[in-house]
């Protein structure tokens, strides 16, 4: 029987619903397959993100700051819809059913672009939109409402895989088992590297296609890549390992909300262990002094218990909650600060896909005769992320432990690199742009043709901004996966891919009171509709001095918080059925 139970999974189950069997489901066979679907995703995303702006401007002829608006209203809507699809997933279909019908989605949404910036009938006539007095006809509400559709099917599927799939992926591993919890370790490094494998695909290989083949089949080998990872991954249906929903989080995190405001005028007791709870000794999670109104959901009252129920009194679970459960909200709560904070370096990531993209179709992108495509840039973005990751982990981590006795940065230091990386990124992009104006001055070429001006002087705020990236992505998921509760990981997952979508929300809301403060009539200001009419380095400016007072914000709040500290109480009730 104990031999039994060694090969047994905890806490997880097999395709049948039986106990799983360590040596036949789980581990790095099945972890890869659900990588794959991370890879294609990751390929399509930012195959159509990092290129759209250049299509938006030169075939459907709108305005630059619209046009980076329509790309970052995009991606933030993707990672927005993460907190429906990590709601859908705790709450009725769980990781694999949810990756598999968003992966389905977002199939459909690649092949629906696919068809639409195929077809003539939905862009407008061509036009030179470089010439310096265009009469370029903009594309109108059907075409657009038709691209849209496709981007926000895209949109969707991508927000409700996303959500799942590290979870899932996480899932194929025994935290009880020392080696197998060693080997998700090198998951979430091996995760992070196979996102960046799919964004370097995308900005080489899928962006060429676009400009130098036909942009449709670019969209059309994402929507085929992605149908057959789906088909591989469904190959390990037998093999994966299944977690039962514990139910959504919101719901418990409401009922601790609304239980603690209905007892907000009861005082607390002077002894923790008259608190109410009910979970099992090994399972309790302590006592803290922090956030004390929340522990008003724990004090016992006499109505409390619901009536006439067949098997006895039981919790009203949005009257009462246990110790664990608040604290659990607690530790939820006390993740705000840092969440807050790190919004402001993915509007840096933003600029990234729109603006720099559209500095180097200006610039002088010839390599003797091949031209590099205006998107390809983000190449060097991509490599800055490689090649830190690969410097951190051979190289800053063994001296790190040397020195200071750990095996490297904490999630909060690294964290705090990857802020201080893109502020440089974006002062470093503010001084490109004054050159590139300056030529553009020189050279009397008010257009937006190119410039006799090297694109790769882009290349500082492309490296400095993706090593930033390289920090922050596994210091921000290590943090909140490891300081959230066990129950709410897929929720933390979600908190943490918000910060993504709202960064770039609010790119999108910057370049629009940019734009109503210092814009004209006739199309000028700082985001002008020709950047080379506009002050571009004005505006990645402002970024930097925002991104070194959101900084300082940020070493406030990372000193604010502490570790976990606690003291379980003597004592506690005992009962079922608290939320």
């Amino acid at each position: 029987m104990e031999e039994k139970t060694s090969w047994t999974a905890a806490d997880a189950v097999d395709y049948k619903g039986s106990s799983a069997d360590k040596s036949i489901t789980g581990g790095w066979v099945t972890a890869t397959l659900i990588l794959g679907i991370e890879i294609c995703e990751r390929l399509s995303t930012m195959g159509i993100a990092v290129n759209l702006v250049t299509y938006l401007v030169g075939t459907m002829h709108l305005p630059s700051s619209t046009s980076a608006n329509i790309v970052t209203d995009f991606l933030g809507t993707s990672f927005l819809l993460c907190l429906l699809g990590g709601f859908l997933a705790d709450s009725f279909l769980g990781r694999y059913k949810t990756i598999a019908i968003f992966a389905s989605i977002q199939t459909l949404g690649t092949a629906a672009l696919a068809i639409s910036v195929k077809l003539p009938q939905l862009r407008p006539p061509h036009c030179d939109i470089t010439a310096a007095n265009n009469n370029c006809k903009q594309a109108n509400k059907l075409q657009m409402g038709i691209l849209y559709l496709a981007l926000y099917i895209i949109a969707l599927g991508t927000g409700g895989l996303k959500s799942s799939v590290s979870g899932f992926g996480t899932d194929q591993f025994d935290e009880k088992d020392d080696r197998e919890k060693a080997q998700m370790a090198y998951f979430f490094n091996r995760f992070f590297f196979f996102i960046s494998t799919g964004s370097l695909m995308a900005v080489t290989v899928l962006v060429y296609i676009q400009d130098q083949v036909d942009r449709s089949w670019a969209y059309g080998i994402c929507s085929i890549s992605m149908f057959l990872a789906i088909l591989l991954f469904f190959s390990g249906t037998k093999r994966y390992r299944y977690k039962k929903s514990l139910g959504s989080p919101l719901v418990q995190i409401f009922q601790v909300i609304v239980a603690a405001i209905r007892k907000r005028k009861m005082p607390l007791p002077f002894d923790v262990a008259l608190l109410y709870e009910n979970y099992p000794e090994a399972s309790r999670t302590g006592h803290t002094d922090q956030f004390r109104l929340l522990d008003k959901a724990s004090i016992v009252a006499e109505e409390d218990s619901q009536r006439n129920e067949p098997a006895g009194s039981v919790p009203n679970p949005w009257k009462l909650c246990s110790v664990t459960r608040v604290e659990e909200v607690k530790m939820m709560v006390k993740l705000l600060p840092i969440w807050a904070t790190t919004i402001i370096f993915w509007t840096t990531y933003g600029q990234m896909m729109t603006f720099s993209v559209e500095q180097a179709s200006t610039m002088e992108r010839s390599v003797g005769k091949f031209q590099i495509p205006a998107g390809s840039l983000t190449v060097f973005f991509v490599l800055a992320i490689l090649i830190t990751l690969a410097v951190n982990d051979r190289l800053i981590m063994p001296i790190w432990k040397k020195w200071k006795g750990q095996p490297g940065f904490t999630d909060l230091q690294r964290i705090a690199i990857g802020l201080v990386l893109s502020t440089l990124g974006m002062a470093a992009a503010a001084l490109t742009e004054r050159k590139r104006l300056s030529v553009a001055k020189e050279m009397r070429t008010m257009s937006a043709g190119s410039l006799p001006i090297g694109v790769f002087l882009l290349i500082p705020q492309f490296f400095l901004v993706g090593s930033g990236e390289a920090f922050i992505y596994t210091g921000q998921l290590d943090f909140f996966i490891t300081q959230s509760p066990k129950g709410m990981k897929t929720m933390s997952t979600g908190l943490f891919l918000s910060t993504l979508s709202l960064g770039f929300f609010f790119s999108s809301f910057l370049v629009s009171i940019v734009r109503r403060f210092t814009g004209s009539k006739n199309g000028q200001g700082w985001l002008a509709d020709n950047i080379n009419y506009g002050r571009l380095d004005c505006f990645y400016g402002l970024l930097s001095v925002l991104s070194v007072i959101n900084f300082v914000a940020y070493l406030v709040c990372a000193r604010w918080y502490k570790p976990r500290k606690s003291t379980k109480p003597s004592d506690g009730s005992s009962a079922e059925g608290s939320c």
